[in-house]
């Protein structure tokens, strides 16, 4: 199968290709273990499977690929509901899991177990690129979670365009400790090992020694991980050795930027993208110039647009701020039986509308500002991103923490609000600092100090609950 024709490269052969906390598998392993999978799963069309971080979750997905079914990434920490409402959604028949068995759902299929200890020598014809690899769920603001359709064909160039972005070559030995049902873990942090035809080492728990210990040329990792890591200077400098450092799923503050450059001798790689779109923008391996804040350049096969309210295409003069929207073959098909929602957001002309706001530099860098639900502050006349005025927070040495909102005014509609987690600093020196920094309009009215901003398993802040 294309998606994982790695397993059949030469230099995945006889050694330990993937490590996932104690269990190690070989490429061979694998694929007879997820062949046998594929053997019990044969003729259905919709599989979940319960995505732990384990080997059997990597060789019950390999299988179920194999056999020529759509895999539904069922996460481990489902409520009922949640779960209830994915396998009916979906309609999965069948649910593979390992020895963490989810929580009964009024909805459950079959359940299938995967045995890491079967072996099969069967063979399968490889699905033809327009059928469903994935339906990944993803959250909005309101509703049930959706279901984002992707097919075999957008997974291979999203990995294809994502690999020649960070130079990912079959000799890299990848590490991480990313959740396996989110496009970062799983689509990148697996499917991309297994096609690429590199080791994969998934460290378990996400924790700095962990990282530091895994001795890896490549790593992937969130912001949290990588602020942690900083918080340990002598599991930071270990990383000292590795090809490249990579952030994503959330914005990497400034000062954790500077910081990783400063113990590790490394620039980390941002890169954008989301559940629907793979990932579209990324800075370069080869790029000695990646700046703080900065997510690069369209990859290979994408395009991008920044639009105002009117649909116009908006400056690229690094200060114009305006929604991001995307094009290219790592795109979805659309959101699974939700003909209306997609229509809404992926347009006949192949434009998705991410719902980011952005804005891009003459040399083509861009910048994601923030949601445009939730971070477009339209605030007496003005359209403020509430990232800069986030990075800006971030710079004080009092700060730790920084999310800004709009929150209602009875003269300017909105005025900015911050919520800060920091340490001896006062609300009128904050609001001075970002006024010094920034423009003066773009400061915060407000400043809310709180222990610890809410935040979801990838490390993104959850917004909604601030105001709450």
């Amino acid at each position: 199968m294309r998606l994982i024709a790695g397993l059949n490269r030469p230099t995945m052969s006889g050694g330990e290709a993937i490590r996932i906390g104690a269990q190690a598998l070989s490429a061979e392993r694998l694929l007879a273990a997820a062949t046998a999978v594929a053997d019990d799963v044969a003729g259905a069309r919709v599989v979940a499977v319960h995505a732990s971080a384990s080997a059997e979750t990597v060789v019950a997905m390999v299988g179920a690929l194999l056999a020529g079914a759509a895999v539904v990434p069922l996460p481990p920490d489902s409520g009922e509901t949640e779960a209830a409402h994915i396998l009916r959604d979906s309609g999965a028949e069948l649910l593979l899991a390992g020895a963490e068995h989810p929580p009964a759902a009024p909805a459950a299929p079959r359940t299938v177990p995967v045995d890491l200890r079967r072996s099969s020598a069967g063979s399968y014809p490889a699905p033809p690129p327009e059928a469903t690899a994935l339906i990944m769920y993803t959250s909005g603001t309101t509703g049930a979670p959706k279901g984002a359709v992707l097919s075999h064909r957008a997974v291979e160039a999203g990995l294809d365009a994502f690999a020649d972005a960070v130079a990912w070559q079959p000799d890299d030995l990848l590490v991480h400790g990313l959740p396996l049902f989110h496009v970062h873990g799983l689509v990148l942090g697996v499917f991309g090992a297994l096609r690429i035809g590199g080791r994969l080492r998934h460290t378990g728990r996400p924790g700095p020694e962990a990282y530091a210990e895994a001795g890896g040329s490549l790593y992937f990792g969130v912001p949290t991980i990588w602020s942690r890591i900083c918080a340990q200077p002598g599991a930071a400098a270990r990383l000292s050795g590795a090809r490249l450092l990579v952030s994503g799923s959330a914005a990497l503050p400034a000062p954790v930027f500077e910081r990783m450059r400063d113990l590790t001798g490394h620039r980390p790689v941002e890169r954008y993208g989301m559940t629907e779109t793979l990932i579209t923008v990324s800075n370069r391996a080869d790029d000695p110039d990646r700046r703080p804040g900065q997510v690069g350049t369209p990859v290979a096969g994408a395009a991008t647009r920044v639009v105002d309210d009117e649909g116009r295409d908006v400056a690229p003069d690094g200060e114009s701020i305006g929604e991001l929207w995307v094009r290219g073959p790592m795109l979805f098909d659309g959101y699974l039986g939700r003909p209306e929602v997609t229509a809404r957001s992926l347009g006949a002309d192949g434009w998705f509308r991410t719902g980011d706001i952005a804005r891009v530099a003459p040399d083509g860098r861009h910048r994601i500002v923030g949601r445009r639900s939730t971070d477009m502050i339209k605030s007496g006349g003005y359209r403020i991103g509430a990232g800069e005025v986030e990075d800006a927070l971030l710079a004080h040495p009092g700060v730790r923490e920084a999310a800004v909102i709009g929150t209602p005014h009875d003269d300017l509609g909105e005025q900015v609000t911050a919520y800060v987690v920091g340490d001896a600093v006062s609300a009128d020196e904050l609001i001075g600092f970002v006024a010094r920094t920034l423009s003066a309009h773009k400061r915060p009215r407000e400043i809310r100090f709180v222990p610890e901003l809410p935040r979801n398993a990838m490390g993104k802040v959850q917004k909604r609950l601030l105001s709450r």
